[in-house]
């Protein structure tokens, strides 16, 4: 499916520039709220997460119920994205025992087509999905995205392994 390469070229495109974009607009706490703050592995999710919000709203509008399973199966894409995200960065950790920057930029891409992958299958299977439930799973993650870039929990997962802080406050 066409839609999904160009999905896909756009997530990558744009959660690479939110990758940089809090540095470039001077630590703006706005554009951090929207933009990877530190160089944890939670705030690389938003750079997979904002750019599938982006397009899964511009879908949903675009196919307005041609395809009744669109926005679930953008959730199942999304999720299946972020947990090879989270999997394979700490397996890689584990095994090579060092982070290197190549190997997290590959992830990131390799989740991006994965998690379109996903979509594509979820899309031909038509399921029947409830979309408002998935509604409601791209708004938990929305605010969970915001909350915890201002008050991050002192784990792992939010914990930027280069200044050792958490969220925004860590910087």
């Amino acid at each position: 499916m066409d839609v999904s390469i160009l999905s896909a070229v756009f997530i990558s495109v744009l959660g690479t520039l939110l990758h940089f974009t809090y540095n470039w607009f001077g630590n703006n706490p706005v554009i951090g709220a929207f933009s990877a703050v530190n160089e944890s592995t939670w705030e690389h999710l938003k750079l997979l997460f904002f750019p599938t919000l982006i397009v899964t709203i511009i879908g949903a509008i675009y196919y307005k119920g041609r395809i009744p399973n669109y926005v679930c199966a953008r959730l199942k894409g999304l999720l299946t994205a972020m947990f090879f995200t989270v999997t394979f960065f700490y397996t890689s950790m584990g095994v090579l025992g060092k982070n290197y920057a190549f190997l997290n930029i590959l992830i990131f891409y390799v989740a991006v087509i994965i998690g379109e992958i996903i979509v594509n299958r979820q899309i031909k299977l038509a399921k029947p999905c409830n979309t408002n439930k998935a509604w409601i799973g791209f708004g938990i993650l929305f605010v969970c995205f915001i909350l915890f870039t201002y008050n991050a929990p002192e784990i792992g997962l939010f914990k930027d392994p280069i200044t050792g802080g958490y969220g925004i406050l860590g910087n």
